[in-house]
């Protein structure tokens, strides 16, 4: 006799032709108390306050950005307000902390991407000092700050982010760093410059700084060092915000240093602890990243919805088209692929140790490739008026294209990721 599966209903209960809604997070088992909580304020704040906000930003010059009557100050305050700090995140066992975050996340990408990406890049100086269990960085950088996180430099992008070089070929030749901070004594003196891609860099009241050590036998970009360095400290100073075609609310720019010395308090991690400090904030960011994008491929998808029950073609409302209900059904899909992996990834990376960095360029790499293949696509459905600025949806095609890049470019992180996968005892 063959066992048979309990039904889920009566099939009396059941309409002949059942078409259930999904949630506003799709196919999203039911959250806890607190994420949901989460999911309702911070989709509010979103709707009311980033998306419009971003849209505005999107119009301005650099400048005007980051101009202190600019509405992103505004916004700033009031995401603060609504009290999600990392104290309170680190609060929460393991793996709600990992359902939190990836709610918020992803509302904070649904609003607007490169406002999300402000919001999360601030974040990560109180973050890695939580992270590392520092009682004096934590108390000395609070999450009101707003932070950055320097790592690349004008002669170095994502090969910064392969510290250990695992995929470094070996007739290469890394070349003298462009920023280098030197051990000396119970001082840490900083000199040099990080690229004009530092998120939130011309506007930071802190940077969590990554750079090359010399320990007295010259600069090491192997044996580096995490610092963290107060934006106001002397010898500090900044270039100009970067003009970008897309993620224009994201503040970027070059941050240069010319002997800052600090004290060796400040240091998170030293030479002996570095390639640790990289792969720790390299695995929360790619986790971070996928959840944000997670969050603009979904708002593309939702716009081009909308769009295509509005718009008529043929007597029609255009998603009665089975070419344009084909595609709708595509981006939904990718959408909840993008959000089941970044939501498994985030979850595995915060109750295992030690996390998985390729897990996290997975999850990276997935959801900002489908969500630039989502906007594109969106886009489509939307015909020339996806073109106008009337419409956001090409505002949000243009902040999804800069995420194949940003925070290692999908391209190095797969071949990163890839190297992962060898194991040693078998090639």
């Amino acid at each position: 006799m063959h066992a048979t599966a309990t039904p889920n209903v009566e099939p009396a209960a059941m309409p002949a032709s059942p078409k259930p809604k999904l949630g506003p997070l799709g196919a999203q088992p039911a959250l806890s108390e607190t994420a949901a909580m989460v999911q309702q304020t911070v989709h509010r704040f979103a709707e009311e306050v980033l998306r419009p906000v971003g849209i505005r930003l999107d119009k301005l010059t650099p400048d005007e950005v980051i101009a202190p009557d600019s509405p992103f100050w505004k916004a700033r305050k009031q995401y603060l307000d609504l009290g999600f700090t990392i104290e309170s995140i680190f609060e929460l066992e393991p793996s709600e902390r990992a359902e939190v975050l990836c709610v918020l996340f992803e509302e904070l990408g649904w609003g607007d991407a490169g406002l999300a990406i402000s919001i999360g890049a601030g974040l990560l100086p109180a973050f890695m000092a939580a992270a590392f269990g520092n009682r004096f960085l934590m108390e000395r950088f609070p999450d009101t700050m707003l932070g950055c996180w320097g790592i690349t430099e004008p002669d170095h992008g994502s090969d910064s982010l392969d510290a250990n070089r695992m995929i470094f070929h070996p007739q290469g030749n890394y070349g003298r760093p462009n920023c280098v901070a030197t051990l000396d004594g119970d001082a840490v003196v900083i000199n040099g410059q990080k690229s004009a891609w530092v998120s939130n860099g011309t506007i930071a009241e802190v940077c969590i700084l990554y750079c090359a050590a010399d320990s007295g036998n010259g600069p090491d970009s192997r044996r580096g060092c995490a610092v963290y360095v107060p934006m106001d400290a002397p010898g500090v100073s900044r270039g100009k915000p970067l003009d970008k075609m897309g993620q224009r609310a994201l503040n970027q720019g070059e941050i240069y240093f010319d002997n800052v010395r600090l004290s060796k308090d400040y240091l998170l991690a030293g030479p002996d602890d570095y390639l640790t400090a990289v792969y720790a904030i390299h695995t929360f960011a790619n986790s971070i990243m996928a959840t944000v994008f997670t969050g603009t491929a979904r708002s593309a998808y939702e716009l081009a919805l909308d769009y295509a029950h509005e718009r008529k073609q043929g007597g029609l409302p255009i998603i009665r088209h089975q070419s344009v209900a084909h595609r709708l059904f595509h981006l939904a899909r990718k959408v909840e692929c993008s959000r089941a992996l970044a939501q498994r990834v985030v979850h595995y990376n915060l109750t295992n140790d030690p996390p998985a960095l390729h897990a996290g360029m997975m999850a990276k790499i997935t959801s900002t490739q489908h969500a630039f293949e989502v906007a594109s696509d969106a886009l489509q459905i939307f015909g020339g008026n996806g073109l106008t600025r009337e419409y956001p949806i090409e505002k949000i095609l243009r902040d999804a294209r800069a995420s194949l890049i940003e925070d290692g470019c999908n391209e190095v992180l797969a071949i990163k990721g890839g190297a992962y996968l060898v194991d040693e005892e078998r090639a």
